[in-house]
């Protein structure tokens, strides 16, 4: 898989999108492809965790603090939130 996300990578957001706070959960509204998308609460933190460039190992790492959750079931649900956002424009890789 070329397009698979790596432990290598880091990842950040892309600028113009207005996120709000609804009842715990994050919703955000891209301004470059005028969709609305519900983040949800963990999805929320997970962007929230982005807003600097941050390597996978850190936001696996900082959700495990938070949540009783495996390491690998947290990567595994992380890794594929990021592709969502990835797919949709909404976020960027960079090299570590």
């Amino acid at each position: 898989m070329n397009n698979s996300l790596s432990l290598l990578q880091v990842y950040s957001q892309v600028e113009g999108n207005i996120v709000s706070d609804m009842d715990g959960e994050k919703v955000m509204l891209s301004i470059q492809n005028g969709k609305y998308y519900n983040l949800g609460e963990i999805g929320g933190e997970i962007w929230d965790q982005i807003k600097q460039p941050k390597g996978m190992e850190e936001i696996v790492e900082y959700l495990q603090t938070q949540y009783d959750v495996s390491k690998e079931e947290c990567t595994e649900q992380v890794t594929a939130f990021l592709e969502q956002l990835l797919a949709e424009g909404l976020i960027k890789i960079e090299n570590a």
